[in-house]
């Protein structure tokens, strides 16, 4: 009986995702990102709980914000997550804005560079903007573009899921074992590999972000060590229009102790959400005992 509610509830979440999704792709881009931008923000954000979680995480990170600036900024982090979705899914469209994106920042001669040799690169990003133009934009000029995710729980939307973000760039590999074992012959091959650094995993070390502990894997770091590989942090930020990106390079990260090698990626991205902290996905459990006790 349970796993026959499990699978009810799977289902009619997928076919309220695909629903809306299908409804958005009807519209003109413009209109189509506005629209899943107020739909998920005015509406199914706060029932589904992504309001909240942003609102929590902001009183634990950034408490000296006025409850006027935190509820902008809310309305803000969940406009632009639904952009990023619906982004995904619209094709050729989102892809024209990738590889218009101007590249900026200290590291876009090391980049370029990079980009001209046999070295692996290992790009790592973050939850900010959307994380998929980087991927989007470099990968057309020529150079394979692999990229990690996490399967989503519900198998029915993580097949059109993983379908839709394999049309931005190719090739994708799920988080484990098989995959892993993908990205390192890639690596190896001297690919590209486009990585999250602003995740949390049960096993990892604990590092610091917005001053407060969090277990950040440090995976990147030490694949950039043992395969010679070059660690590039590089984001891709909206744009005011809510429509166009830039695609922010900095620095890559010096070779040395993995941790501190992340930590220096914490304390990047840190201060670009700071920045503008509209454009991070606050929705995430990126603090998860902390969270839990704000939010009780």
């Amino acid at each position: 009986m349970a796993k026959d509610r499990s699978a009810l509830r799977e289902w009619l979440e997928n076919a309220g995702a695909r629903t809306v999704i299908g409804t958005a792709l009807l519209l003109p881009y413009r209109s189509r990102l506005r629209f899943m931008g107020w739909f998920v923000s005015r509406i199914a954000g706060p029932v589904i709980g992504w309001n909240g979680k942003a609102r929590d995480n902001l009183r634990l990170s950034m408490p000296e914000l006025s409850e006027e600036e935190r509820e902008r900024i809310v309305r803000q982090v969940v406009d632009n997550a639904a952009r990023a979705l619906i982004e995904i899914y619209s094709g050729q469209e989102f892809l024209d804005r990738t590889v218009s994106a101007p590249r900026v920042g200290p590291g876009v001669a090391a980049l370029e560079k990079a980009m001209a040799s046999d070295r692996p690169i290992i790009f790592i990003t973050a939850h900010l903007g959307n994380y998929d133009v980087v991927r989007g934009g470099l990968a057309r000029e020529g150079r394979q573009m692999a990229a990690i995710y996490r399967p989503m729980r519900n198998k029915a939307f993580n097949a059109h899921y993983v379908n839709a973000i394999s049309k931005i760039a190719e090739p994708v590999f799920p988080i484990g074992a098989t995959g892993m074992k993908g990205v390192i012959r890639h690596l190896k091959s001297g690919g590209s590999v486009g990585i999250l650094g602003d995740v949390t995993r049960s096993q990892a070390p604990v590092l610091t972000f917005f001053g407060r502990p969090t277990k950040t894997p440090v995976s990147a770091a030490e694949w950039a060590l043992k395969y010679d590989a070059l660690l590039i942090p590089v984001f891709g930020l909206r744009k005011p229009d809510g429509l166009n990106f830039e695609i922010r390079v900095e620095e890559p990260i010096p070779p040395g102790d993995p941790e501190e090698m992340l930590q220096a990626f914490n304390d990047r991205l840190e201060a670009l959400i700071r920045s503008d902290p509209g454009q991070w996905f606050w929705i995430q459990s990126r603090w998860r005992p902390e969270a839990a006790q704000v939010s009780g």
